[in-house]
């Protein structure tokens, strides 16, 4: 927050502009109130409804302190009414999701990254606290994945932080690990796997871009809308879950999910809006 406070007060901007939920999302946020800028929220009012997610604690608290916030879902828009921002001097637009923006364009960048030759694969990630800190929940998930790379090879850019703790408590992976990969290098993985496994938030959304169903390793999602349609299945860290869930996905049918995240131009709705706000 210091830091990001000088560069404030040297640059002096009409708007601060934050993306997300991480803990840099609230800092900005919170420095720029401070100083009476008006912050702008990108991807406000997501809702996990689990608040010992700190990603939960700062959209939350980002969305509070945000003059315009934009959604990415009519999902986040309900959210926020629920939570009585019509009654707040700010202002609420859903204009699409900047995520699927980038998907779109650098789709062409694509990178393939150094793995074996595949025909099919699946690509997995693991990385949240709550599965990692757990030791009964990240054994239970390497277990699923050894054995669903019994028959069909599973990728994994790992996170070194999650690679330790396996190490640590002796947790044998027998699945592809490789390191973490860059963005269009991801943009590759997503074009040619077969179906997604992870606990992230923002690989759920990245997965339904490029129509693969997502077996989402949590208790709870942000993303509840790919839930309710059929595309993402919430399976928490159970082994049994993870293994049916796998075998279900592969007749998922994208047909009903078609623009739940706009048009793939957000950045211009959000710039549109921004001046629009000035010009008023």
């Amino acid at each position: 927050m210091e830091e990001i406070e000088k560069v404030l007060l040297e640059e002096k901007p009409d708007w601060v502009l934050v993306y997300g939920d991480t803990n840099s999302t609230l800092a900005g946020a919170l420095a720029a109130a401070k100083l009476h800028i008006p912050v702008a929220h990108v991807e406000a009012g997501l809702r996990s409804f689990n608040m010992r997610m700190p990603e939960e604690i700062n959209r939350i608290l980002t969305d509070q302190i945000s003059k315009i916030l934009f959604c990415p879902t009519d999902t986040a828009v309900q959210n926020l009414v629920r939570e009585g921002f019509k009654d707040k001097s700010c202002q609420v637009r859903n204009v699409g999701d900047v995520m699927l923006d980038a998907a779109s364009f650098y789709t062409q960048s694509a990178k393939r990254p150094a793995i074996p030759e595949y025909d099919s694969f699946y690509l997995c990630t693991i990385h949240r606290a709550e599965n990692t800190d757990d030791e009964n929940r990240l054994k239970s998930i390497i277990t699923a994945l050894n054995e669903l790379s019994e028959t069909q090879p599973v990728i994994c850019p790992i996170h070194p932080r999650t690679q330790k703790l396996a190490e640590c408590l002796g947790l044998e992976i027998k699945f592809d690990v490789i390191p973490p990969v860059s963005y269009f290098e991801m943009v590759w993985l997503l074009e040619h796997c077969e179906i997604v496994l992870t606990d992230s938030g923002g690989l759920q959304k990245e997965a339904y871009f490029f129509s693969k169903p997502c077996i989402t390793m949590r208790d709870q999602t942000e993303w509840v809308e790919l839930v309710n349609t059929g595309v993402n299945q919430l399976v928490g860290a159970d082994k049994q879950a993870i293994l049916n869930a796998v075998d279900a996905a592969k007749t998922t049918n994208f047909a009903q999910a078609e623009s739940l995240y706009g048009n793939g131009e957000a950045a211009k709705a959000i710039l549109a809006a921004l001046l629009e706000f000035e010009s008023a």
